[in-house]
């Protein structure tokens, strides 16, 4: 909702700018400069990045359009899902927690917690560890070097097609000048002609330049500004995972380790002890 109230804010800025200014909507109207500037974009990006990153990219725009970044309702839910695992590693055979790990879409435990679940990365990464909590064999500054390994492995993966959206934006003027010189060019082979169709003609050549630099700094630049914040905060959730295996590792016990993990969360969303407990409690008695 944030993009498309932003973008109907600059659209009507701009555009209602330049009419107050005495513009014409009209001319503004020249598709095959759209054309030049956009397809241009399109092929240099599909050149420049693999289909798996061109697939992605239309994934992301819709995680950046529903503002996808973890709320406080996710972190309790992530929280929950931790507690109910580091109690029954606690209280029951090994044997009993793989079967979790193993088939989380058939876990009760997961389950019940369906935000986890639905992101496969996330689900991954929490049943990857706790199988290795319960090998017991590695120590927990190794388990955490790997965490970290493949925190940012996932990470790069996920920034992937923000900065080729960016790479994108950063073109964008540069294509804009190319439409605008084939505008010229197009001019400059109707320089008999009279000043009225030359002046047209030179105007349309320079809607290029401005469809490029407006498409660059007003449209995807800061949707891939938003599609980065997104997926940047959904790193944290990782991030949350870990600090509490880890501390679980360490001896400390489930509301303990939970409460490393909630520190990881950021300020505006960390839920409050007492949420965490409430949370707790639930899942208790669920």
């Amino acid at each position: 909702m944030g993009i498309i109230i932003g973008l109907i804010v600059t659209f009507g800025c701009v555009l209602g700018g330049y009419m107050a200014m005495g513009g014409k909507l009209g001319v503004l109207n020249q598709p095959w400069e759209f054309v030049i500037i956009g397809g241009a974009a399109i092929g240099c990006y599909l050149v420049a990045n693999p289909m798996s990153v061109v697939k992605d990219t239309g994934k992301g725009l819709m995680e950046a359009l529903k503002n996808s970044a973890p709320g406080q309702d996710d972190y309790l839910e992530l929280l929950s899902l931790l507690h109910s695992l580091l109690r029954e590693m606690r209280s029951k055979p090994s044997s009993e927690v793989e079967a979790h790990i193993d088939e989380p879409q058939e876990s009760e435990i997961f389950k019940a917690h369906e935000r986890v679940l639905n992101n496969k990365d996330l689900c991954n990464f929490i049943c990857d560890y706790v199988r290795l909590l319960l090998v017991g064999n590695a120590r927990p500054h190794e388990i955490e070097a790997l965490m970290e390994e493949d925190i940012d492995t996932i990470r790069h993966e996920r920034m992937e097609a923000v900065h080729a959206m960016t790479t994108m934006s950063d073109g964008l003027p540069a294509l804009g000048i190319v439409a605008a010189v084939l505008g010229v060019v197009k001019a400059m082979g109707s320089i008999d002609s009279s000043p009225e169709v030359l002046g047209g003609l030179i105007g349309a050549a320079l809607v290029g330049t401005f469809v490029g630099i407006f498409l660059s700094y007003a449209v995807v630049g800061p949707i891939a500004g938003k599609l980065g914040f997104v997926r940047e905060s959904g790193m944290r959730s990782f991030y949350v995972v870990k600090q509490s295996l880890i501390a679980s590792m360490n001896g400390a016990v489930p509301q303990i380790a939970l409460e490393f993990g909630r520190k990881a969360i950021t300020g505006h969303n960390r839920p409050s002890l007492e949420q965490v407990e409430e949370q707790m409690a639930q899942g208790a008695a669920a």
